[in-house]
């Protein structure tokens, strides 16, 4: 279910929903707290440079319930666009705030992805930071495409109440996409490669670097051969879209 006109913004034809991190974590607890799904979309400018040529993605995120920005780089261009976002939902922060809440209410949790060693370190540290959290399963995200529906009947037999998918895109969002009512969960989140870090095999940048935005240039540096040519090429193509974007809007503004 989506969130009500007043609380969105578009941005390059992405319906954004302008709430804070604690907004997010409330509408989500609403949805355990309900029983209605609700599959959380997150997006960057990565993200949003590859929903542009990729229908599959463009259309598995859009028809999330609930879009928030990832990236310091969107709500910085939410705001150039007069479309301001209140401030950057990142989906590690909201990963770490639900894992807490639900310690705290008593909601179960389940985990799919990640290599099979990373995932069982995670979730031991999870256990060790949540000693009451409730967790009803987790399993790795290495799987045929063909065992994806089976994947998520295992998760409907654990009675999850949220889910927490630790892959890349756009397999994750295409899962939720596909089989997120499936699952049973109430909550379906993608994380990506939050789970790593949880883990504490990849760093997360300092909180310096993530206040000024520049959390993508701490892990381009991190994994320099890996990430530094996707986000020099991302973050560029990102640019001109904001670029694109404003001009359009001046010269509707002078028309107008």
């Amino acid at each position: 279910m989506r969130t009500g006109e007043k609380e969105r913004r578009d941005l390059f034809g992405v319906p954004l929903d302008a709430l804070t991190l604690e907004e997010t974590v409330q509408r989500c607890l609403d949805s355990v707290t309900t029983g209605e799904l609700l599959e959380v979309g997150v997006v960057n400018a990565a993200k949003i440079v590859k929903m542009r040529t990729d229908t599959a993605l463009h259309d598995a995120v859009t028809g999330c319930g609930l879009i928030v920005a990832d990236g310091q780089s969107v709500v910085w261009a939410s705001r150039v666009l007069r479309q301001p976002l209140p401030e950057r939902v990142a989906g590690i922060d909201l990963f770490q705030r639900l894992l807490y809440m639900a310690e705290v209410r008593g909601h179960s949790v389940y985990f799919l992805g990640a290599r099979a060693e990373v995932l069982d370190r995670m979730v031991e540290r999870v256990r060790a930071q949540h000693p009451r959290l409730k967790i009803a399963g987790y399993r790795d995200g290495y799987y045929a495409e063909d065992e994806a529906a089976a994947v998520a009947d295992d998760i409907k037999g654990s009675g999850a109440d949220l889910l927490f998918l630790g892959m890349t895109s756009p397999k994750k969002e295409v899962f939720v996409a596909t089989h997120g009512a499936r699952t049973g969960a109430k909550v379906v989140h993608g994380v990506g490669g939050s789970f790593d870090v949880l883990a504490g095999v990849v760093k997360r940048a300092p909180l310096a670097w993530q206040r000024t935005g520049f959390e993508w240039l701490y892990r381009a540096l991190q994994e320099p051969r890996r990430l530094g040519r996707r986000y020099l090429t991302t973050n560029v193509a990102f640019a001109g879209l904001v670029a694109r974007e404003w001009m359009k809007s001046r010269r509707s503004g002078a028309m107008n």
